[in-house]
């Protein structure tokens, strides 16, 4: 599965993966929810609420184990199904 990465649009993201937004918005990035999400990535909008690049760094790495782990669940529960 790709990474998220910090050029990554915040909007595409929120929308793609709910389990990213609340990672991100725990993190005061509430830009999320707003309309600026279509113009910024994550980086410019971790940036604009004051973050540092290790915060940016470790919100990422949170945002992508989410990430997995939603994708794992999802795996497992189609998996289930089938038997």
């Amino acid at each position: 599965m790709p990474k998220i990465k910090r050029d990554q649009n915040l909007g595409e993201i929120a929308a793609k993966h709910p389990e990213a937004a609340k990672v991100m918005l725990e993190y005061g990035l509430h830009c999320v929810g707003c309309f600026a999400n279509q113009f910024d990535s994550v980086e410019v909008g971790a940036k604009l609420h004051g973050m540092s690049d290790e915060e940016v760094d470790e919100m990422l790495e949170e945002i992508n184990r989410s990430v997995e782990q939603r994708t794992k669940n999802s795996e497992q529960r189609i998996k289930n199904r089938k038997q």
